[in-house]
């Protein structure tokens, strides 16, 4: 932890390792291409964001027989997609949420069920595609961070197995270092619908799929407007005109200022910042780690945390900072949080530390539709490796008129707040509350 009597920045360089980097880890293995693709004059089907939902959407559309470019304000795959945690579930949020209350129990499970369709598409994506992503199911430890998290937990459990179709399990206190190399939770979860990947080489993957499928993708043209023209829409962009017969925006945690504020009113971006560790014993974070699973907790600023792929180095996640920070300012607090719950890593130095954009919804629900005749596939809720994978693959069926039913996330009512433009300055206020729900509930555990 953070010794109190010294310089946050002194502190702040003391754990930096040789070489440290204000980059993502993933990207040692796998930096986003540079495209030098043009601009095509027109297309059947413009996709604005080259992330995992715009690049599934693209690679379906491809597969129908659909002509489809794919246009990202940065490299393809440079946001969110090749940034994350890298783990992979299938909507289990979504069934620890309050469904049943909103929509009835049979609508509810038809939704959950939707969500956890994700986790097996993914599986099936990476392998018909031959995606080198060193994907594993592992399975997932869910600590609670408190007695009465644990009985939450306890209740959802059975509605996660009913989703996802895959077991789940109640791990007593006495139990969890058979799941975690720590006493920090009291008990937990554990969830086997869950993998663990390489997101940058996924991100990689999925577009070289799409690629070969005979997408269109286009780096550095940022798009500025999306209007109706004829039957079809011009999109104006940084490097000239447009024209589609469909678009879909699928720009999630990075649409405030974008082409299509009404969904930006919808959505509301955080950031989520990751630090990567040195390299340690295998033994020691196999002693962490058991069986190499994903941890998550409970809190309501939570925490998310995994090996890397390789084994050996622990990569730490969470929402360090409600307010604009940078990577290396908010990787003290991450540093320190890691420390809290395994002590033993105190004096491991950082070798990277980043941060992208996820997407929340007022509703804690992802949703496709169309509005304004624009499609769009968005709200991931932080869980977007397989759930933006599957929107795209759901919204580009219904954009193809492919879909042999209705998708239970299609054209759900998508709530937004008065006077919210899509910047949320009301985060930090939120974040504090959070925070200090957090610190109440542990302490009164």
């Amino acid at each position: 932890m953070s010794p109190g009597p010294v310089r946050r920045e002194t502190w702040f360089m003391s754990i930096l390792a040789p070489g440290f980097k204000p980059s993502p880890y993933w990207w040692e293995a796998a930096e986003p291409l540079a495209r030098d693709n043009p601009l095509p004059a027109e297309t059947e089907v413009a996709v604005v964001g080259g992330g995992y939902a715009g690049l599934s959407a693209a690679l379906t559309l491809r597969r129908l027989g659909h002509d489809v470019t794919v246009l990202d304000a940065e490299r393809i795959g440079w946001g969110a997609s090749s940034r994350n945690g890298g783990m992979v579930s299938g909507g289990l949020k979504v069934a620890r949420g309050d469904l049943a209350t909103r929509y009835g129990d049979a609508r509810a499970m038809e939704i959950m069920k939707a969500c956890g369709g994700s986790f097996p598409f993914i599986e099936e994506t990476i392998a018909r595609e031959g995606i080198e992503a060193d994907y594993q199911r592992v399975g997932r430890f869910v600590g609670a961070w408190t007695p009465r998290h644990f009985a939450m937990l306890e209740r959802s459990a059975p509605r996660i197995a009913e989703m996802s179709g895959l077991p789940t399990a109640m791990v007593p206190r006495s139990g969890q270092r058979a799941f975690i190399g720590s006493d920090h939770y009291h008990g937990g979860m554990h969830a086997q619908a869950t993998g663990s990947l390489h997101p940058g080489k996924y991100a990689r993957g999925l577009a070289a799929a799409a690629e070969r499928a005979g997408a269109t993708l286009v780096d550095d043209t940022r798009v500025h407007g999306i209007v109706r023209e004829g039957a079809g829409f011009a999109v104006a962009t940084g490097r000239g005109l447009l024209r589609a017969r469909q678009v879909l925006t699928a720009t999630n945690g990075y649409s405030t200022g974008g082409p299509n504020p009404w969904l930006a009113r919808r959505l509301v971006p955080l950031a989520s910042y990751i630090i990567a560790t040195e390299e340690l014993p295998a033994a020691q974070i196999a002693r962490l780690f058991p069986a190499q699973r994903m941890i998550s907790d409970t809190k309501l600023v939570l925490n998310y945390f995994r090996p890397s792929p390789d084994g050996r180095r622990v990569l730490w996640g969470g929402r360090a900072s409600f307010s604009q920070e940078s990577a290396e300012q908010a990787a003290p607090r991450l540093h320190a949080t890691m420390c809290e719950v395994f002590p033993e890593l105190a004096d491991v130095k950082i070798t990277h530390a980043w941060t992208g954009n996820v997407a929340f919804t007022f509703d804690h629900l992802p949703h496709i539709g169309v509005q304004d005749g624009v499609h769009y596939a968005a709200g991931c809720q932080g869980s977007g490796v397989a759930m933006a994978t599957w929107l795209g693959h759901q919204v580009a069926l219904k954009i193809a008129g492919a879909a042999n039913e209705k998708f239970a996330l299609d054209d759900l009512p998508f709530p937004t707040r008065p006077f919210y433009s899509g910047d949320p300055w009301f985060l930090p206020i939120v974040g504090n509350w959070y925070k200090l729900r957090d610190r109440i509930e542990r302490m009164a555990a």
